[in-house]
């Protein structure tokens, strides 16, 4: 019997939400430059990477324990928000859960900015371990995207 949960994480940055806004938009192409441990490379399959339907597949880089490919499809977008919403829909991860659907909002909060992330999922068995890894996972690369905006 496969079970559903949700992660969630919020995390203050010292950027200004615009500025990380158009890095996490731009993450196909500066992500693998800037992160390269982290992802290897970012690939747009179907539309341009920042509109509804747009699928890319992301391959990891070494610093990914179990997971190394994922195919990712924008489910919804909206740039005056700063949210967006996205769902795995192939790759590794997939072993591991029937779906998983993130969420992303950055909004402004004093100088910086408040990142909201969540992702919901439905494991394929009980015996999967929640999937917490994931969560540290984006938490990092959060930390990662407001270093790299503050040492621009």
């Amino acid at each position: 019997m496969a079970t559903n949960g949700k992660l969630e994480v919020e995390i203050e940055v010292k950027s200004n939400a615009d500025k990380f806004w158009s890095i996490i938009k731009d993450s196909a192409s500066i992500f693998p430059k800037a992160f390269p441990n982290d992802y290897k490379s970012i690939e747009i399959l179907e539309g341009d990477g920042n509109t509804v339907g747009s699928v890319r597949l992301v391959t990891f880089g070494e610093g990914s324990p179990f997971v190394k490919i994922n195919k990712e499809k924008i489910d919804d977008i909206d740039d005056s928000k700063r949210t967006l919403t996205y769902s795995v829909i192939d790759g590794d991860l997939l072993k591991y859960f029937k779906q998983l659907k993130s969420h992303l909002s950055v909004t402004p909060k004093g100088d910086g900015s408040l990142v909201k992330w969540s992702s919901e999922y439905e494991k394929d068995s009980q015996e999967v371990p929640e999937p917490e890894i994931i969560k540290e996972f984006a938490v990092n690369t959060f930390l990662k995207v407001d270093e790299y905006i503050l040492n621009a």
